[in-house]
């Protein structure tokens, strides 16, 4: 018998359809955990223990509700667990998979985040494989961390290394890998190692239930800088295009230059972070003349995890050293 703590917060798979509107409804868990019963072969040697701390569309979600998240986990005596589920929904689910791994980063059993691209009433939905899967990941006592299994619409169902997970493709369902690298595949019963997981580190410790407030920043042809009020901003995180450069040029005024915007960040005293990039011998002159200007680059980090550890770095530590040499430090696999 495997005891599963399983955590409800709503989103795509703790809602149902009602008069044209996707919305969470408090059934759906039930609603879950019924289609569990009559679908997974070995379902009476499994035993839950539920909670639902929030219950929103993910697409609401704000930094509050990991605290809450984390608080209900917490409050939980882990040793009588083999395993957490948590249900959630998909249009912030690779924020939370960063936050959450990397906060879980000490974890002695696996932490699933299971969603689903439909509401569970839809036959196209793949929320109850997802489940299914996390459950077999967690009866055959795979590795301890944070993992995301989701199947995308014709392809092989995967598990995700949840701070390596991008967020979902536009105009799309599927989710992916930091370069499309998958950790397993799931199928008949069985899982399959597709990428090694490195050793784990020592545990990092004195993370605290907070997070800072983090200005994410994203580039387009024209962004204007002026736009931006960094009146209690803790840090910024400068997202980049795909080879790692955004905006150096002033020809076009300062306004759309992040040389310019760099030096506005320093006079405020407000640290400016740049991902994603892989560190090379060589980088391009727009990316070499940001980090001269006092830009600094969370390298080899997804957007997502980089967000992650820069609102938790910020919230949990105040000497400088301690939050730079977090941010270099694989804390949970989220560096590829």
């Amino acid at each position: 018998m495997k005891h599963i703590l399983l955590v409800f917060t709503g989103g795509t798979i703790g809602s149902q359809v009602e008069h044209g509107a996707i919305d969470t409804h408090a059934g759906a868990g039930f609603q879950l955990l019924h289609l569990f019963s009559q679908h997974y072969r070995d379902h009476n040697q499994i035993k839950f223990t539920s909670l639902q701390p929030v219950q929103i569309l993910s697409e609401n979600l704000h930094p509050g509700v990991w605290q809450q998240i984390i608080e209900a986990i917490e409050s939980q005596d882990l040793s009588q667990f083999d395993g957490i589920i948590i249900t959630h929904g998909t249009d912030t689910l690779a924020f939370s998979a960063a936050t959450l791994g990397i906060y879980f980063n000490a974890l002695k059993i696996p932490l699933l985040l299971v969603s689903s691209n439909y509401p569970l009433g839809n036959p196209q939905a793949n929320g109850l494989r997802n489940f299914m899967c996390a459950v077999a990941f967690i009866r055959q006592q795979r590795q301890a961390g944070l993992f995301v299994p989701y199947q995308n619409p014709g392809q092989p169902m995967h598990v995700h290394i949840g701070t390596r997970l991008n967020s979902c493709l536009p105009l799309s369902g599927d989710f992916i890998s930091v370069q499309a690298k998958p950790y397993l595949r799931y199928e008949n019963g069985g899982f399959t190692v597709l990428h090694d997981l490195p050793p784990r580190h020592t545990p990092v410790t004195g993370l605290k239930n907070r997070f800072a407030h983090i200005l994410l920043i994203k580039p387009y042809p024209g962004l204007n800088y002026r736009c931006f009020d960094l009146e209690n901003v803790d840090a910024v995180l400068h997202d980049l295009y795909h080879s790692g450069t955004a905006c150096a040029s002033q020809q076009w005024g300062q306004a759309n230059s992040l040389l310019a915007f760099c030096q506005r960040c320093r006079q405020n005293g407000i640290p400016l972070y740049m991902a994603p990039s892989i560190k090379s011998a060589a980088a391009y002159s727009s990316t070499q003349q940001i980090l001269a200007s006092g830009g600094k680059m969370i390298w080899n980090n997804s957007l997502e995890a980089a967000y992650a550890k820069l609102g938790l770095a910020y919230a949990s530590f105040t000497d400088i050293k301690a939050i730079d040499d977090f941010l270099d430090w694989n804390v949970a696999w989220e560096q590829v």
